[in-house]
C-alpha cells in the first residue's frame, strides 16, 4: 500500500466514516489512478476534466455511482492532498426521476418459492418480510431476534443507525426452523464453505455480493421480466400497506428511512389514492 492511499485511509477513518465508505471512496482514486498511469497527486486539472467527461461519456455512471466518485475526488482534494480542483466545483451527478419497480406478492412468493437452494431462500425472504438493505440482510445474528417482544432488532444500518420491526410470525417461525439446520451460535444466514458444508462452524455471514445472483437467478426461473434488484424487496410491502390506508409515519419508521422525502420515492400514489381522499373528505363534510 502506498503511503499516499494510507493517509487517505487514515483521513476516512478521522471523519468517522463507515468502512463501506471508506471502501468506496478509496475506489474512486484507485479508478483515476488507473485511467491516468500516474501517481494521483500529479494529475494536471485538465486530466482531471477529461477523467470526469470519460466517466460521463464511456463509463456512463448512474445516479447513484457518480455521487460516490465525486464525493472521494473531493475528499482527496480538500483532505488528503489539498489542491483546488476547479472542475470539481461545478460537477454534478445526472439528474434522474425514474419510477420503483414493483412486484406484486404473487410473483414475490412464487419467485421465492422455487429457489433451489434453501440457504438464499432463506436470506431472501427476511429481506421481503422485514423490510431489510441487503447488508442487514445477511448479517442478521440470532441474539437480534427477540422472540418475546417479537421484534427484529437491525443493527448498524445506514449510516449506522439502528432500528427495530416486527416481523410477520411465519416469517419468524420459519426463520427458526431454517436455523435448526445449521444451529450457527450467531449467524442466521452463516457463509457456506466449500461445497456447502461447514455452516455450524462458519466465522463470517454470507458475503453480500452472492445474494443479488441469487435474486436475478430467480427472477429468471420465474420468467419475471421486470428490472428489479434485491432492494425491489425491500419497498415491495410499502406499497400495499400505504394502499391498506397505513399511515406514511409508520412505512418510514418500518424503512428506517431518515426522512419521510425518501419514502415518498419509494412509495408511489397507490391505485385508489383518489378513492380515499373523497371518502375521507365526504366523512368531514358530511356533518356540516
Amino acid at each position: 500500500m502506498t503511503p499516499l492511499r494510507q493517509q487517505m485511509i487514515e483521513d476516512r477513518q478521522l471523519r468517522g466514516l463507515s468502512a463501506r465508505t471508506q471502501e468506496m471512496y478509496v475506489r474512486a482514486i484507485r479508478q483515476l489512478a488507473e485511467h491516468d498511469p500516474k501517481s494521483p497527486d500529479c494529475i494536471t486539472e485538465a486530466e482531471r476534466r477529461a477523467y470526469c467527461l470519460h466517466r460521463k461519456h464511456f463509463k456512463h455512471d448512474s445516479r447513484s455511482a457518480s455521487p460516490l466518485a465525486l464525493c472521494g475526488l473531493k475528499c482527496f482534494s480538500e483532505h488528503t492532498w489539498p489542491r483546488a480542483w476547479t472542475t470539481l466545483t461545478f460537477v454534478s451527478p445526472p439528474r434522474e426521476r425514474t419510477l420503483p419497480v414493483i412486484l406484486r406478492i404473487a410473483e414475490v412468493r412464487t419467485m421465492l418459492a422455487h429457489r433451489t437452494r434453501r440457504r438464499y431462500r432463506v436470506c431472501l425472504t427476511t429481506i421481503d418480510a422485514c423490510g431489510l438493505r441487503p447488508q442487514a440482510g445477511t448479517h442478521l445474528q440470532v441474539p437480534d431476534i427477540d422472540r418475546a417482544r417479537l421484534l427484529v432488532h437491525v443493527r448498524a444500518g445506514k449510516g449506522a443507525k439502528d432500528r427495530s420491526g416486527p416481523p410477520p410470525t411465519p416469517t419468524l417461525e420459519g426463520r427458526r426452523q431454517d436455523w435448526k439446520t445449521p444451529r450457527h451460535p450467531v449467524w442466521i444466514v452463516p457463509a457456506p464453505g466449500r461445497g456447502g458444508t461447514g455452516l455450524p462452524t462458519a466465522t463470517a455471514p454470507r458475503p453480500r455480493s452472492r445474494v443479488p445472483d441469487a435474486f436475478r437467478a430467480a427472477l429468471t426461473e420465474r420468467g419475471v421480466t421486470k428490472r428489479a434488484a434485491v432492494h425491489t424487496l425491500r419497498h415491495r410491502d410499502a406499497t400495499p400497506l400505504l394502499e391498506a390506508g397505513v399511515n406514511r409515519r409508520l412505512i418510514q419508521e418500518s424503512l428506517g428511512h431518515t426522512t419521510p422525502t425518501t419514502t415518498a420515492l419509494s412509495t408511489p400514489l397507490p391505485r385508489n389514492a383518489d378513492a380515499m381522499a373523497r371518502d375521507a373528505l365526504h366523512r368531514l363534510l358530511s356533518d356540516l
